[in-house]
């Protein structure tokens, strides 16, 4: 199972970007997707997730500025993210829970975007 995460880049603040993340390889079914980001000299933290039937929970930091959503059919998951602030530069990972096969499964990370937002 591979994560690819695509869309980071730099913005100016109040600005506006979309990261998004697609799973490939062999596996039954994704259960929970996510995002979760890592500022320089922190530790890495959650920023949003969606279960496979669309129910979502935020960091405190992002709501009402952030949406995730996902496509089950193609297996990705997408991060729009608005209203962007200095202190939202991270590295953005997606994950996800994967059962991959009878009995097996886990957490899978994508290697990180990096995210810049000037002020």
């Amino acid at each position: 199972v591979q994560l690819q995460a695509s869309g980071g880049g730099l913005v100016q603040a109040g600005g506006s970007l979309i990261l998004s993340c697609a799973a490939s390889g062999s596996f039954l079914s994704i259960n929970d997707m996510g995002w979760y980001r890592q500022a320089l000299g922190k530790e890495r933290e959650l920023v949003a997730t969606i279960t496979s039937g669309g129910s979502t929970k935020y960091a405190d930091s992002v709501k009402g500025r952030f949406t995730i959503s996902r496509d089950n059919a193609m297996n990705t998951v997408h991060l729009q993210m608005n209203g962007l602030k200095p202190e939202d530069t991270a590295v953005y990972f997606c994950n996800a829970n994967v059962y991959v096969r009878w009995r097996e499964g886990g957490i899978y990370w994508g290697r990180g975007t990096q995210v810049t937002v000037s002020s």
